[in-house]
């Protein structure tokens, strides 16, 4: 043959070769197992093959007929060259690394764009990636307007853990339902990499939507639906209203269906003390069976008591206040922080040894309130949420019981005031008495007024302004996590100090009765007749000097160091807390307006 001729029918060789390739790939992607794109991706190949046939079908008629030369028929097969050539390169890329879903949509797209220059070819292969995306845009588009994934061979950039069920929002403090039910692949396709987060929470809010039973009616017009992937970006407008809509339906159902508001309010009254009445009456009833040992408490009784305490208070008229129930913990509140690994401990840790359970834990140390709380309310007020607002309810209750004890302390005291005790143990117990009276009654108001009611209206009017269930999530975890930190649940170190006071402030209450007694009863039985009312002893006892008094009792210095030790220790504890909070005054402002608080430092300024 003709050198020339020769030239020519090499040149023809590679068309052939590309269709033999493509043929192939065709044959081989067809299956059932290659996915949905691939099976698109091959119809669309097959398509063009039937166009290139066509062309061979006419070419032979021609060769027949005695019309077709070399030089005619590369002449007609010339334009069908580089687009064969391109897709030939395509299918062996595809094929090398085994592309399925959306690794073949990024392979055609990257194609098209390398191939700029020839108008030609990006235009065939952009074609080619349109139909290969039509199967792809099916299954997004059931996501984004009904939240149900329809990908029967994994191709979707979206997975599902079906073994995460919502009900673990309700049961385990780590619970990932919401993070990782519905999660996102590495394989997300390049034109939907910037939308994708907005994708997977779109489908999310549509799910729980249908977990409730509400039926999603997304108002889809022809000109939404998602059937092209073109540079003019239609697909994005798509997704962003869908998005919008999905979250402001999700909200408004949450929000007036399911009362979201009504229930933070309900468990503010109740787990943040915000309307004690029921807790007064609660603990008047419940103080004997919380005196007991945790594991000898019946949290029946408990419930029993705390229902009663609820029907007899203005809390009856809460519908929620049926939702609150009893629970008893088996460890001190600093050793329950200490297992809770999540929480952000602002200092060290206390050592191991100094988490050593008392032996005379009670109720009134670890006892709780829970709150039954039911889906989708759950993806708010969820098990961890409701844990902190145990731990914070914790402390709050057990401030409140020294506070009550205390209370009592100084009802005796004031019992004698008719009396002048100036100068003797009375007295000096008086005195320290409103001096712990103080520190707790301080205490809790800094608790109440300068850290739960601020953050409590900061976080609603956030609520009010939120566009979505995630910004709703989010300002109720930065509301309780701020309230943890603040309320000196997240400092060990301040903690210890504030238990061991109210440590003390309950061994002197209880010791209170006794010490009096102890220090008007020991006076000098050889001048006080026995026979004498108790009052007619008190006044003869103002007659003698509190030396004479002493000098009368030695049994009474007994009882006036005891008094005095509780003095020294509780004013040791009180000022060692000095330091520690202005050390840490500078990192965490708030730990200021406790200084001045409890030990009034700054109030002048």
């Amino acid at each position: 043959m003709d050198l020339a001729l020769q030239e020519f029918a090499k040149r023809l060789f590679p068309l052939c070769e590309s269709y033999i390739l493509i043929n192939q790939f065709v044959e081989a992607r067809s299956q059932f197992k290659t996915g949905l794109v691939n099976h698109a991706f091959a119809a669309a190949l097959r398509a063009l093959l039937l166009d290139y046939q066509a062309m061979v079908a006419q070419l032979e008629h021609q060769f027949r007929l005695g019309r077709l030369s070399i030089q005619g028929l590369w002449f007609y097969c010339q334009p069908m060259m580089g687009s064969m050539q391109a897709l030939s390169v395509v299918v062996k890329k595809a094929a090398a690394n085994n592309c399925v879903g959306s690794a073949v949509l990024n392979l055609l797209q990257s194609q098209a764009k390398a191939m700029a220059g020839d108008h030609v070819v990006r235009s065939l292969l952009e074609k080619m990636s349109q139909s290969a995306s039509t199967a792809y845009l099916g299954i997004l588009e059931r996501w984004l307007y009904e939240g149900v994934i329809d990908d029967p061979y994994g191709e979707f950039f979206i997975a599902e853990n079906k073994s995460l069920q919502k009900e673990s929002l309700t049961q385990d403090y780590d619970a990932k339902y919401w993070q990782q039910r519905y999660s996102l692949k590495d394989d997300i396709p390049s034109f939907l990499a910037n939308a994708a987060e907005t994708i997977l929470i779109t489908g999310k809010y549509l799910n729980v939507m249908r977990e409730c039973g509400h039926s999603i009616q997304i108002p889809v017009a022809e000109k939404s639906k998602l059937t092209s992937v073109g540079s003019n970006h239609h697909y994005l407008e798509c997704i962003k209203s869908a998005y919008d809509f999905a979250s402001g339906e999700l909200l408004n159902l949450v929000k007036n269906k399911y009362d979201l508001m009504g229930k933070l309010h309900s468990i503010k009254h109740y787990l943040l003390l915000d309307q004690g009445d029921f807790l007064v009456h609660f603990m008047d009833t419940a103080k004997e069976e919380l005196m007991k040992k945790p594991d000898e408490i019946s949290v029946e009784k408990l419930q029993s008591l705390l229902d009663l305490a609820l029907r007899s208070t203005a809390a009856a008229v809460d519908p929620c206040h049926e939702d609150l129930l009893c629970c008893v913990e088996r460890t001190t509140l600093l050793k329950r922080l200490s297992t809770l690994k999540d929480l952000e401990i602002s200092q060290s840790a206390p050592d191991s040894n100094d988490l050593e359970e008392p032996l005379s834990i009670t109720g009134l140390e670890t006892f709780s309130l829970n709150y039954k709380v039911q889906w989708p309310l759950s993806l708010v007020i969820s098990r961890k949420a409701l844990t902190k607002y145990q731990l914070i309810f914790r402390f709050l209750f057990h401030c409140k019981h020294v506070d009550r004890q205390l209370s009592g302390a100084w009802q005796v005291h004031q019992g004698l005031r008719k009396l002048d005790m100036q100068g003797t143990t009375v007295s000096v117990s008086s005195l320290l008495c409103r001096n712990m009276l103080k520190f707790i009654n301080s205490l809790l108001h800094y608790l109440t007024f300068e850290v739960l009611e601020p953050n409590w209206h900061v976080m609603l009017n956030r609520l009010q302004t939120a566009k979505s269930i995630d910004e709703v999530i989010q300002y109720h975890d930065f509301f309780l996590d701020k309230c943890l930190r603040e309320c000196l649940l997240l400092s060990p170190a301040l903690l210890k100090k504030v238990e061991r006071l109210k440590l003390i402030c309950l061994q002197y209450a209880a010791a209170t009765q006794r010490l009096i007694t102890s220090s008007l009863d020991t006076a000098d039985t050889n001048m006080l007749s026995d026979d004498s009312p108790s009052i007619e002893k008190y006044k003869k006892l103002k007659l003698r000097t509190p030396s004479q008094m002493l000098r009368l009792a030695p049994e009474n210095i007994t009882v006036f160091e005891s008094v005095l030790k509780f003095e020294r220790e509780f004013s040791s504890e009180l000022h060692s807390l000095g330091p520690i909070l202005s050390s840490g005054s500078r990192a965490e402002p708030y730990l200021t307006h406790l200084a001045q608080w409890i030990l009034g430092v700054g109030k002048d300024q």
